[in-house]
């Protein structure tokens, strides 16, 4: 039995469609990504499999449990460690009384545990609290009643590098015990080191499900390489290049060894020549790297960086043929403008205090 099993899910905010026909599963003992820009349907898919809001159509069980059959659902929760984001807690409770408060609610056997790996301030009143120690709190209150099975919405949001890398690392020594995580995220680096399988959900459709390792072999790497040379965009013929740019980069570097597109630096047509012009090149490269390396062989490199492909570029792999997007405009989007739906669903803003998870349910 699958530990999350969804099938058709739809879910209608008036004549916004949030999720359309959503269908994935979630195996034991597996990390799962669930991965999309802001507004495109993850916390809305969280919410209702949690019972926090009823379908609009389909079906979704959580460890057995109809998210329609709340008394079910009340039990299965339980086994549940929930994060929403942003979670939100009584500012004028200290942290310890709010974990105080789930611990009557579903036990906290591992709170101290807990409390030691993430370090948080809990005899400070939440009002005192950065971002960062907030999620803390709500990862300790998510994990402290040792659940089988964590659904988590952004979990390492808001936190410093060294607290995401404990985060990660506990996240996969809790995977070798056998518990079950769906996480959501924007952040390809993220799930890449912790997940097992990503499901790619945008505009409310999932549009890939798949290994990690799949995904990222078909996103490919994102490419930014400088070169002493005068480069068109047209010569350049390099199998597994996409969405290329070339631009002429002012002048620098003296008496460089120029070459063409293609050509050999070192070869006799170039020896000679010299002179300051310089070119910078951009692309998503799906090929191999033997073929790359063999490529620029051709130019004096000057800069060369190799970064996974950036998130809104991965979505553009997954998507249908007949969508056309412009993939800067879509960064800008997803990086500096409000989501299309509205963000008191879409962003994960809770009525409830995080993880207060027993007997809540319908539409919110």
């Amino acid at each position: 039995m699958s530990a999350i099993s969804i099938a058709g899910l739809t879910k209608d905010y008036g004549d916004v469609r949030a999720n359309d026909d959503v269908t994935l599963d979630v195996e034991p003992g597996e990390v799962f990504g669930y991965l999309g820009p802001n507004g495109a349907g993850k916390t809305t898919t969280i919410r209702t499999i949690m019972g926090f809001q009823s379908p609009t159509s389909g079906t979704a069980t959580v460890l057995g449990a109809p998210v329609t059959d709340e008394r079910a659902l009340v039990d299965a929760r339980e086994r549940i460690g929930y994060l929403p984001a942003n979670p939100a807690f009584d500012e004028e409770a200290t942290g310890r009384e709010v974990l105080d408060l789930h611990a009557s609610l579903k036990g906290d056997a591992r709170r101290a545990e807990l409390l030691e790996l993430f370090d948080v301030p809990v005899d400070r009143e939440i009002r005192g609290y950065s971002t960062g120690q907030k999620q803390k709190l709500g990862l300790v209150q998510a994990f402290m009643h040792d659940p089988d099975l964590l659904v988590m919405d952004e979990p390492t949001a808001g936190l410093d590098p060294l607290v995401q890398r404990t985060f990660n690392e506990f996240v996969r020594q809790e995977k070798a015990a056998g518990k079950t995580f769906f996480l959501s995220s924007h952040v390809l680096s993220e799930v890449r080191r912790v997940c097992d399988r990503i499901g790619i959900i945008r505009d409310g459709r999932i549009v890939e499900v798949a290994s990690v390792a799949d995904v990222l072999q078909r996103a490919g790497k994102y490419v930014r390489v400088r070169v002493a040379a005068d480069v068109d965009r047209e010569d350049v013929s390099l199998d597994g290049v996409h969405e290329l740019t070339v631009e002429s980069v002012d002048g620098g570097y003296a008496d460089l060894p120029m070459a063409t597109a293609g050509g050999d630096a070192s070869d006799e047509r170039n020896a000679d020549a010299t002179g300051t012009a310089l070119a910078e090149l951009t692309f998503t490269y799906t090929g191999s790297f033997d073929a790359l390396v063999d490529y620029l062989d051709g130019f004096h490199v000057l800069e060369l960086d190799v970064e996974e492909a950036p998130l809104e570029r991965v979505f553009m792999r997954f998507y249908d043929d007949d969508e056309t997007l412009d993939v800067d405009a879509e960064t800008d989007a997803t990086a500096g403008t409000e989501p299309t739906r509205d963000e008191s669903t879409e962003r994960g803003d809770d009525p409830m205090p995080a993880g207060t998870d027993a007997g809540h349910g319908g539409d919110a």
